[in-house]
């Protein structure tokens, strides 16, 4: 399982900092940071440690088989982003 971030991302990078594996993107010295609306995180990569969701101030994190309803297009969105 893996986590997804969805639209209530305020991109402060605190997720992406705490992430173990890097899966998060882009990092705020990335290439794209300063032009995406949301950070996004990589399913295929993403171990399901749950440091993005202790850190994230806005409750934008959630694991992919308990996205409310109206948030399941952000799965489709994280791994779009990766490929």
């Amino acid at each position: 399982m893996a986590y997804v971030i969805t639209d209530a991302c305020l991109k402060d990078f605190l997720c992406a900092s705490e992430c173990s594996t890097t899966a998060i993107h882009p990092m705020s010295d990335e290439e794209g940071a300063d032009s995406v609306t949301q950070l996004f995180i990589n399913p295929d990569e993403c171990i399901d440690c749950g440091n993005c969701i202790s850190v994230c101030p806005s409750n934008a994190i959630y694991p992919i088989d308990e996205l409310p309803g109206d948030k399941v297009e952000f799965a489709e969105k994280n791994a779009a982003y990766f490929q």
